[in-house]
């Protein structure tokens, strides 16, 4: 069970459904029709059920646990995964421990929330932790600001993985050529939902001090979402010429092999699929320390302090001015994506703790 429906939560929830069809498994995944998942899922031959929900609590929650309800009901499943903090909630209210549940929050909703919701956030995943079975952290952050604030349910760390057979290093030039994209210019990448979270305008706000540095740099950002128009509207940097707004691409393995170097903004992550695709492809990465990141890119990229621009761009210019350097920290990262996040490890720790929650109702 899934909401969202799109980036990187529902690359998991479709990668984990793929593999568990493979080895036999009677798979269907509940979400909301909207999005791409549901039609992926459907060409994959993976049961869709659809569940109308919002992507955030509000007046239709209640709405939302009777049709879950319903759906539990008639697929009477062995093992329910839910995937993030709204599929968490609504699920874990409907199955109250009934049947074995894995939660997979992908970021805690405490950890985006202030004040009294932060507060009310993390008092529920407290109280829930009695209706979940197995918690599964997307890295060892993760983990920690769970346990933090109390939360005690039987917890595995997962990382997320990509598909390094898929996303290799490849030609720069000939990438850049497919995308139009000027063939010389040193040229950063940013891959990710337009929104607050994801911190698009720290990355903007650190542009002026890269140009000042490397007048020929050329930013891409590559996504949508609900702040484009806001951040290309209302902050200058965003429409000089150095600047390009891509929009949605389902070819982002050509925009990191394109790339000088990828950036990751973001404020807050459980762990990014982004720098993990990026390294793959044999990229260096320059990213804020938030959560996941530390523990994925270590020493192939640049980790700066959250939320400070001057460490971000001159992170950025000593790439771009050094490239290298870059192309050096770039095969370190291919050779650590291939042997700690490939997709297929983090598709067999989850259906070995899946199998540990069958086994016992089996023998019963």
């Amino acid at each position: 069970m899934t909401q969202p429906v799109a980036a990187g939560v529902a690359a998991v929830v479709l990668e984990l459904a793929v593999a568990q069809q493979r080895s036999g498994w009677s798979v269907g995944i509940a979400c909301p029709p909207e999005g791409w998942l549901a039609e992926r899922a459907r060409e994959a031959r993976i049961e869709v059920r659809p569940w109308a929900a919002t992507r955030m609590p509000g007046p239709s929650l209640a709405a939302e646990a009777v049709r879950l309800g319903r759906i539990v009901s008639q697929a009477e499943p062995d093992v329910v995964h839910l995937h993030s903090s709204k599929a968490g909630l609504v699920g874990r209210l409907v199955l109250r421990g009934r049947v074995p549940t894995i939660f997979q929050p992908h970021l805690w909703s405490f950890q985006t929330a202030g004040g009294l919701l932060r507060r009310a956030c993390a008092a529920w995943e407290r109280a829930a932790s009695r209706w979940t079975h197995q918690l599964v952290c997307v890295s060892d952050d993760e983990l920690v600001a769970g346990r933090e604030v109390g939360v005690s349910a039987a917890a595995e760390v997962v990382c997320n993985g990509v598909d390094t057979g898929r996303l290799r290093p490849g030609d720069r030039t000939a990438a850049r050529a497919r995308l139009g994209l000027a063939p010389n210019a040193p040229t950063v990448v940013c891959v990710g939902r337009l929104a607050r979270l994801k911190g698009q305008d720290q990355l903007l706000a650190a542009w002026p001090a890269v140009l000042a540095a490397v007048p020929t740099a050329r930013l891409v950002f590559v996504g949508d979402g609900p702040l484009g128009t806001t951040w290309r509207d209302g902050i200058a940097v965003a429409r000089h010429k150095s600047v390009q707004w891509w929009g949605h691409s389902d070819a982002v393995a050509d925009f990191y092999t394109a790339a000088d170097v990828v950036a990751l903004p973001s404020r807050a992550e459980g762990m990014a699929l982004v720098p993990l695709e990026a390294m793959a492809c044999g990229r260096s990465v320059v990213a804020f320390d938030v959560g996941g990141v530390r523990q994925s890119v270590a020493d192939a990229g640049a980790v700066v302090p959250a939320g400070s621009v001057p460490a971000l761009a001159f992170a950025i210019v000593r790439r771009l001015a050094d490239p290298a350097f870059a192309a050096r920290e770039g095969d370190l990262a291919r050779r650590r994506a291939e042997t700690l996040f490939d997709r297929d490890r983090a598709t067999d720790q989850i259906a070995t703790l899946v199998e540990k929650l069958v086994s016992p109702r089996e023998s019963v």
